[in-house]
């Protein structure tokens, strides 16, 4: 596929969304219109398209690298921003959250389906994630695959929303390892990331409330450090579980 097919349009300005969907159809097979960011991620957790055209007009002020960050969380779509003002601040906060390119409004119409078509290339040349060795660690009673960001406790299916998952295959993959709650941030969310540490308690507790601690291992709060996973060896047969080191499979 030479050119992508299905763009997301995200703007507010019904005029505005006309133009765009009305030029985008014209030149690609088909582009559809939402709203706001709610309508963003519903679509990327329902079917990614292409690319997603992301009008940062519609957003909060601050609050466009958030949502890019939140989208990187469920895909990899290339994004572009739009915008009308937006300081270079905010430009970079957005780019290093997930964001691809970016075009002032109004957009000249020609060169926005050239940058589509772009990133799209630049897209299309990265590694497939069906060339790369699958990423799970598997324990009694516990697996966790980063490769289809699933989850199986006791046997059953855990829905985990995916920095859940993130944080629980880290702390995983790397057994009786103690992370503080800032390298815990650092992995997980970023270095850019602009929340605090009670955002990694927030998720454990969450984490705890959905699986259990087993026989064999446990999430563990290290009073004053962080959090670990622990594995019990007295109850781990020889022939146990195995779980990739922090060194050659890191998150």
């Amino acid at each position: 596929m030479n050119r992508p097919q299905n763009i997301l349009i995200m703007e507010n300005d019904i005029p505005t969304a006309r133009i765009l969907r009305g030029h985008l159809r014209s030149d690609f097979r088909e582009a559809a219109v939402v709203f706001d960011s709610a309508s963003v991620l519903k679509e990327l957790s329902a079917l990614p398209p292409d690319v997603l055209l992301l009008d940062s007009d519609a957003l909060p002020a601050g609050k466009t690298a958030s949502l890019c960050r939140e989208i990187r969380s469920l895909c990899s779509v290339p994004v572009m921003l739009l915008f009308t003002e937006m300081s270079t601040e905010e430009r970079i906060q957005a780019l290093q959250a997930g964001a691809d390119d970016y075009l002032q409004k109004p957009p000249n119409l020609r060169e926005l389906s050239a940058k589509i078509d772009a990133l799209w290339r630049r897209f299309m040349m990265q590694p497939k994630p069906s060339s790369a060795p699958e990423k799970c660690v598997d324990y009694p009673q516990l697996f966790i695959n980063m490769t289809n960001y699933s989850v199986t406790c006791d046997g059953a299916p855990v829905d985990m929303p995916p920095k859940e998952l993130e944080l629980l295959y880290f702390l995983a993959s790397s057994p009786n390892q103690v992370f503080t709650r800032e390298q815990l941030l650092d992995h997980i969310w970023g270095y850019d990331y602009i929340g605090d540490s009670r955002t990694v308690d927030v998720h454990i507790k969450r984490i705890r409330a959905k699986i259990k601690d087993h026989s064999s291992w446990s999430l563990d709060t290290v009073w004053g450090v962080g959090y670990r996973f622990s594995l019990h060896s007295s109850h781990i047969s020889s022939n146990g579980p195995t779980a990739p080191s922090a060194q050659t499979d890191s998150v």
